[in-house]
């Protein structure tokens, strides 16, 4: 409830985060809603120190509320970390790691791109619910202008999508995306089984990659575009609409400065905003980000520069 479980304003928010102990406090409530655990010994008895760490009662163990979450270790204060989400959250096409540089005066634009990217990594819970309905599944292509052919034949990087249809098709429903390194069934079907709850009605084209889908467990519905007398974006619009909203947000807000070794994240965060989308309250989104980033392990700035992506992440 806006005002009660959150601020619903950035005026509120002000009165909320006064001070850095109302920021730790409000973590702490996320963080342990029914009361202190102890990391260690799961005690539930504690006394607050005067540093503001929680001395556990039972094995003595000093707690901080951001310790082994995305805020651990951070040289950044409780205060900044809220204020960023409030401004991730509160702009409807979020914030490139420049303009959350030059908002907050970080010293250098390593600390606003890993701030941004820890905050990715919270954007998804590992344990959401399935797509499940009528889901179309197509793929869309991204990246810088592209030497090679038209279409599959690109080299750009291919992002597989799958989005709910509702039955007013005006209307779409939850959307899932992830970069697919390779255009394979083994890919493009793995793509399926990780987004799409099995039983349910599958609508794809009629590339002959997604034929193991009723093997799998799926009503697959293929629909033969060179057949039809509908233009791919009629005759799939959920997918097609999602390809293009997804396209204007990379060009508005990141001007398609995007690897591949990080795309799986910008893609999280376009989840979020998607799923999302029809709240009409700032603080709620703020909210439910906090709440993710208070249950997500640290991602230590190594961690987030290393290597390429798994390429048999579908596999």
């Amino acid at each position: 409830m806006a005002g009660v479980d959150y601020p619903g304003t950035w005026q509120e928010f002000r009165g909320w985060f006064a001070t850095e102990d109302d920021c730790v406090s409000y973590l702490a409530r996320l963080r342990w809603p029914d009361g202190f655990a102890c990391p260690v010994c799961g005690g539930r008895e504690a006394w607050r120190t005067g540093s503001g760490l929680w001395l556990c009662t039972s094995c003595r163990r000093k707690t901080s509320v951001t310790a082994g979450t995305i805020m651990h270790r951070s040289k950044q204060p409780p205060s900044t970390w809220l204020a960023l989400m409030w401004f991730v959250t509160a702009q409807k096409t979020g914030v490139s790691a420049l303009g959350a540089q030059r908002s907050f005066g970080f010293g250098s634009y390593e600390t606003a791109w890993a701030m941004l990217h820890k905050l990715r990594r919270a954007m998804v819970r590992p344990d959401r619910e399935l797509l499940d309905g009528l889901v179309e599944v197509d793929e869309t292509y991204i990246g810088a202008r592209s030497s090679g052919r038209a279409g599959r034949g690109t080299d750009k990087m291919m992002v597989a999508i799958a989005v709910e249809i509702r039955a007013n098709p005006n209307r779409l429903g939850r959307v899932r995306l992830a970069y697919i390194p390779r255009a394979s069934r083994d890919s493009l079907c793995g793509f399926v089984s990780y987004a799409v709850a099995k039983g349910v009605t599958v609508r794809t084209d009629g590339w002959n990659v997604y034929g193991p889908l009723t093997k799998l467990g799926y009503r697959h519905n293929a629909v033969n575009m060179s057949a039809s007398s509908d233009p791919a974006h009629i005759a799939m619009p959920g997918v097609h609409r999602v390809a293009a909203l997804l396209k204007r947000w990379l060009a508005g807000t990141l001007h398609h400065h995007v690897s591949a070794k990080h795309l799986d994240y910008y893609l999280d965060e376009f989840t979020f905003r998607f799923n999302r989308r029809t709240s009409r309250r700032a603080g709620l989104l703020f909210h439910r980000l906090a709440q993710q980033a208070m249950n997500t392990d640290p991602h230590p700035l190594d961690a987030l520069t290393a290597g390429a992506l798994d390429q048999d992440l579908w596999d």
